[in-house]
């Protein structure tokens, strides 16, 4: 298997730092809003990556962090008229749902900045002692002229870009390049003690110390979008380097941006999407199988038109699936089964998993597939209907539906709920708790919700939306 690495801007064979196990680390958002379009890719890429690499066998130490602190949620806050904390909990919980709905397993581990203060400061600390911190007026700063390979991830000259910068904008800084480890609270803001003064830390240390936590010094594999390159990623490098005395990660992985109508994305242009509006038109499951079409590190464009046909295309998926199932209900039923397959109709399946296996071990190639699954569902139309082995038609679905599965796309139709009958199972809701038989009442509204229905009590009764 073979993985683009940003470091060295080629692909290498994946060979992880233990055998059979894998730690990777994926930076996650920050919950002030619901996750737009652009931050789903990510989330849905590596899910993809990490459902691959259990298949091949690893075990997969899988953290994703929650940046729960920031001058957004701090901002978002103040709007709302709520906490930090209640606001980071809130957006967390729709961050939660909409992945959820996306087909993205919960990470191994999702920490939050909040909880991780001890560590922060510890590792802050640290890079203190080996001189390449320093504290000013209570701001802790990284020296990143001490740390020679500053820019080796994004291939930036340090020369570069201190000459790029203005040394005015912040006084206390040595140098343009230093970036901030801690720094002190401002009024009516949230704030932890620390050696240096009442304050939080920067951005780019708390995934340092989170993934050194729940993963060690020496990590397989850190990802996330190109737009974390510089100088998200860059500055994780220079300071868990410093701290630890060891390479930070293996392999960086990034995955490319998503346009929209062929523009950045921007709120100043109009163009900006929530997961939750889109999903409001377009399935997440669709959503979803739209972003694994593509290869993790191409750019896309989001569009009506292109989500159309991503529709489209995975409703031949679902067809296909339902006609393998039909089948097999109707072999069962002439019990046609032989005692083993055939040497053609194992090379059949063989076949299908090497070329699938084959587009993933070339950087997680989900285009190419998806296009493996496309001719799966070509070969059930054209020639399993004269297929005379029910044992074969149950490997093909197994392998198929295993397939499918490691990119996290659907198969199978959803069962729609008709209105009537949402209304009917509001009705006997109404009817148990009129009785105070709160548990029946409490069931039908979780099955509701299984179902992408959501109940709202109102002054004139009770509504439901979907979801």
């Amino acid at each position: 298997m073979k993985v683009y690495n940003t470091l060295t801007r080629q692909k290498e064979d994946f060979v992880p730092l233990e055998p059979g196990k894998v730690k990777m680390y994926v930076c996650g958002p920050t919950v002030y809003n619901y996750i737009h379009i652009g931050n789903a890719r990510p989330f849905i890429i590596f899910d993809v990556v990490r459902r691959y690499l259990e298949y091949k066998g690893y075990d997969v130490n899988y953290v994703q962090n929650y940046t729960d602190i920031d001058d957004k949620i701090i901002q978002r806050a103040i709007e709302e008229q709520l906490t930090t904390d209640e606001i980071a909990s809130k957006y967390i919980k729709e961050v939660e749902h909409d992945t959820a709905c996306l087909g993205v397993n919960p990470a191994t581990h999702h920490p939050k900045a909040t909880e991780e203060m001890d560590g922060i400061i510890a590792m802050i600390q640290a890079l203190i002692d080996k001189g390449v911190a320093y504290v000013v007026n209570g701001t802790v700063y990284f020296e990143s002229n001490k740390f020679s390979g500053y820019g080796k991830l994004s291939k930036k000259n340090i020369e570069d870009l201190e000459s790029g910068k203005r040394v005015a904008v912040e006084d206390d800084k040595k140098n343009p390049t230093d970036f901030v480890l801690w720094k002190p609270k401002k009024d009516n803001e949230p704030y932890w003690e620390s050696p240096w003064s009442q304050g939080r830390p920067g951005w780019h240390i708390e995934c340092s110390a989170m993934a050194k936590r729940y993963l060690g010094d020496h990590i397989d594999i850190h990802a996330g979008g190109t737009d974390l390159v510089f100088p998200h990623h860059e500055n994780e490098i220079a300071q868990s380097e410093c701290a630890n005395g060891v390479e930070f990660a293996k392999y960086w992985l990034h995955n490319g941006f998503i346009n929209v109508n062929n523009e950045k994305m921007s709120k100043s242009k109009g163009n900006f999407f929530t997961v939750r509006d889109i999903a409001e038109k377009i399935p997440y499951d669709v959503i979803r199988f739209f972003i694994v079409s593509a290869h993790y590190r191409s750019p896309i464009n989001f569009s009506e038109m292109l989500m159309d046909a991503a529709g489209r295309s995975l409703e031949r998926i679902k067809t296909g699936y339902s006609r393998l199932e039909e089948l097999i209900e109707m072999m069962k039923e002439n019990a046609c089964q032989s005692e083993d397959l055939s040497t053609e109709e194992k090379k059949v399946i063989d076949d299908f998993i090497r070329q699938f296996e084959r587009a993933m071990d070339d950087d997680f190639n989900t285009s190419d597939a998806v296009s493996t699954l496309f001719d799966m569902v070509k070969y059930i139309n054209t020639e399993m209907e004269s297929a005379s082995n029910l044992l074969f038609i149950e490997n093909f679905n197994e392998c198929f539906v295993r397939l499918c599965d490691i990119l996290g796309v659907s198969y199978k139709r959803e069962q729609v709920i008709l209105d009537e009958e949402i209304e009917a199972m509001i009705e006997k809701r109404q009817e148990a708790r009129k009785n105070k038989d709160f548990a029946l009442a409490d069931q039908i509204r979780d099955e509701l919700q299984e179902q992408g229905i959501v109940l709202e009590d109102t002054r004139e009764g009770v509504r439901f939306k979907r979801v």
